[in-house]
């Protein structure tokens, strides 16, 4: 197929750019998945070019870091942070697993849906804010390899091993799509690349691998507990692994 087709799939799904979907089958699921990481990184620049401008202006760290952690929550319509407390809600809730789908489904937000956007938005403007305070550069890199990382967590989360939990939705139409040797590829690269940018090389990877693991291990949690992936649980997915990546990130940067 057309590589376009599938990137015009990831930047359909998984932001709010104006990007036209231009087939919606397997075949482009799979490849749109594969290409989620691009979407990362585009994510990852617009926020560390708009916390530089705010660094440029003198606004201080903290608000350079509230700017930066906006941008990828604009630029999805807060899609992820969504499904991030929609499965905090079915997770805490500690029903059934239909009955926690359908508590996910509900358009309102529950408590710990709203305790965790408030504790994962802490996180993510206190990291930043520490590494501004430092320099941009270090800021600005630590949101692209988070931003990156994330996508990377949504390819690796489409492997065939995880079901749908629901027949219909974007959970199902992605899951298991991406072969698990695709997956494996795109990670070397995405880690490869993280090494190369500026900074400490292993720093930067080990950032990748962290935001994978926390991510993993949420995956792995949400498919016992539902009994798959819905599209709730990819924007948790996303999440987890944008905050644990930046929290590598900051820890012994200074």
């Amino acid at each position: 197929m057309n590589p376009m087709d599938g990137i015009r799939f990831a930047f359909g799904t998984l932001t709010a750019l104006p990007v036209r979907v231009t087939r919606w089958d397997r075949e482009a699921a799979r490849s749109g998945m594969l290409w989620a990481p691009l979407a990362g990184l585009v994510l990852g620049l617009c926020a560390a070019a708009v916390g530089g401008l705010f660094v440029f202006l003198d606004s201080g760290p903290l608000l350079a870091a509230v700017a930066t952690a906006a941008v990828p929550a604009a630029l999805t319509r807060g899609l992820h942070l969504d499904g991030l407390a929609d499965v905090a809600d079915g997770l805490g809730s500690a029903k059934p697993a239909e009955d926690a789908l359908r508590i996910m489904k509900q358009s309102d937000i529950g408590p710990f849906g709203v305790l965790t956007l408030v504790f994962v938005l802490l996180g993510q403007v206190a990291v930043l804010a520490e590494l501004y305070a430092q320099s941009w550069a270090r800021g600005a890199v630590a949101m692209v390899v988070a931003s990156v990382t994330a996508r990377l967590a949504l390819t690796l989360s489409c492997r065939p091993s995880v079901p749908p939990a629901r027949p219909d939705g974007l959970g199902a139409a992605v899951a298991g799509a991406v072969p698990l040797r695709a997956a494996v590829g795109v990670s070397v690269l995405v880690v490869a690349g993280a090494a190369l940018g500026p900074g400490s090389a292993l720093h930067h990877a080990v950032a990748v691998a962290g935001g994978l693991a926390a991510s993993q291990l949420l995956l792995a949690h949400c498919v016992r507990r539902f009994g798959g992936v819905t599209g709730d649980v990819f924007g948790a997915v996303a999440e987890t692994a944008t905050t644990a990546a930046l929290i590598v990130s900051v820890l012994g940067a200074g």
